[in-house]
């Protein structure tokens, strides 16, 4: 690197990936596999891996490599390919700031560094919303934890967080640790969820508790944190069709902790730093077919895009992005000569990506509004059908993914996408 007279190390990538989780890994792999020279993986934890390295459980990996991995396991296959590749990473290593200008500033252990891309690849992951993002009332005592720091605590620090355990929102993160803290011996009193179904998938209601006999109560919530220096309870009440806590319903439940598992949000902070348009319901930036931003040369993939129900599917999506972003650092810039916009219409909460050029088969993903049996997602122009997808059971907790063929776009103006 060479030094600028500012004593700012400067240095010029072909593509620079923010992030180390399973999306960072697959994008920095792609693009390198696409015959990308200058690929570098910025990560500001001293590991690879991410969120993953704390998810012990099995179920990772059945779509990608037919059979059931942890999340080390899972995320070691991709470390492993990463390395075999020779790819550059920075860990420890904090991005202070992103410009439309693909321009990223970094620190890493003290020393600043100024690197120009060609093309940046952004997989930052999400966060969890807090009881603060929730606003319940009541005392502030110990004991009251996301549910991915006490899975923190417990898989990486060997630390038990609480004998008697009451749990908020039934998202998959949560119903793990249902099923986490009751094989270390822990009592769970109950999961309560303020919607009329779970926000997590089936399969982790069976396995998690159904298997376990933990209830779960639907149209519920937490109403007030009891305690002063430690958690000593919480009251919860039913809530109606405005989500209001009926207050003749109130009851309160003794535990010594909560595990609030009440959603997950992207982590955009430097796009938006660097101009990127958001999107308001998936909290994450607005792509077009090849996953770029409305930044050019600025790509978007994995759970900073949109929150995901399956890690395979991260890796898929973050797998395109890459490979996406090496063609556009290697390429003469060229601005597709059409996009078709796609919007989510009867029964659909969102559709990614949100535009599409026409020009490729592409994969759309998105999220139905509630849980339906025996339907077809479909896609249309006008009066004029473009795919079809039957399934026999839809929930709000599970990706849909449907091919859109070039072919079948031609002529085609927008796009609408229906669950009928």
């Amino acid at each position: 690197m060479n030094a600028t007279n500012r004593g700012v190390e400067t240095s010029r990538r072909d593509v620079v990936v923010i992030g180390g989780g399973p999306a960072g890994l697959a994008a920095a792999i792609a693009a390198k596999e696409a015959g990308c020279g200058g690929v570098l993986l910025i990560e500001r934890d001293r590991i690879l891996g991410g969120i993953l390295n704390q998810c012990i459980h099995d179920g990772f990996g059945l779509h990608t490599f037919k059979e059931a991995l942890s999340g080390p396991e899972y995320a070691a296959r991709y470390i492993d390919r990463f390395r075999e590749l020779g790819i550059e990473a920075m860990e420890e290593t904090i991005v202070l700031s992103l410009g439309s200008d693909r321009v990223v500033e970094v620190s890493t252990r003290g020393t600043l560094r100024r690197i120009h891309a060609e093309a940046v690849v952004l997989a930052m992951g999400c966060r969890e919303r807090t009881r603060g993002a929730i606003s319940i009332p009541g005392n502030r005592p110990s004991g009251v934890y996301t549910a991915g720091a006490a899975q923190n605590f417990m898989n990486m620090e060997n630390i038990m967080v609480g004998k008697k355990v009451c749990i908020l929102g039934s998202g998959d993160i949560g119903l793990i640790m249902a099923r986490r803290m009751t094989l270390e011996g822990a009592s769970v009193e109950a999961v309560f969820e303020i919607l009329p179904y779970s926000s997590g998938l089936p399969r982790n209601i069976q396995q998690c508790l159904n298997d376990y006999d933990i209830p779960l109560f639907l149209n519920t919530t937490v109403t007030e944190i009891v305690g002063k220096g430690r958690l000593e309870g919480i009251r919860v009440a039913s809530v109606g069709e405005d989500r209001a806590p009926i207050l003749d319903t109130e009851r309160f439940v003794a535990c010594d902790t909560l595990l609030l598992s009440v959603g997950l949000i992207p982590e955009n902070e430097l796009s938006r730093e660097a101009g990127v348009a958001m999107d308001p319901v998936t909290g994450g930036a607005v792509v077009d077919d090849s996953f770029m931003t409305s930044v050019d040369g600025i790509f978007a993939c994995g759970n900073v895009l949109h929150v995901h129900d399956l890690v395979d599917w991260v890796s898929v999506e973050a797998a395109e992005a890459g490979r996406f972003a090496a063609e556009y650092a290697g390429r003469e810039r060229r601005t597709p000569t059409r996009r078709l916009s796609v919007t989510p219409g009867r029964g659909v909460r969102y559709t990614l990506p949100q535009s599409v050029s026409g020009e490729r088969d592409c994969i759309l993903s998105l999220r139905v509004a509630a849980p339906w049996r025996n339907r077809c997602i479909v896609v249309k122009d006008g009066d004029r059908e473009i795919a079809r997808k039957k399934e026999m059971r839809l929930h709000p907790a599970e990706m849909i993914r449907i091919a859109l063929k070039k072919e079948a776009l031609s002529g085609c103006s927008s796009l609408e996408v229906t669950v009928e």
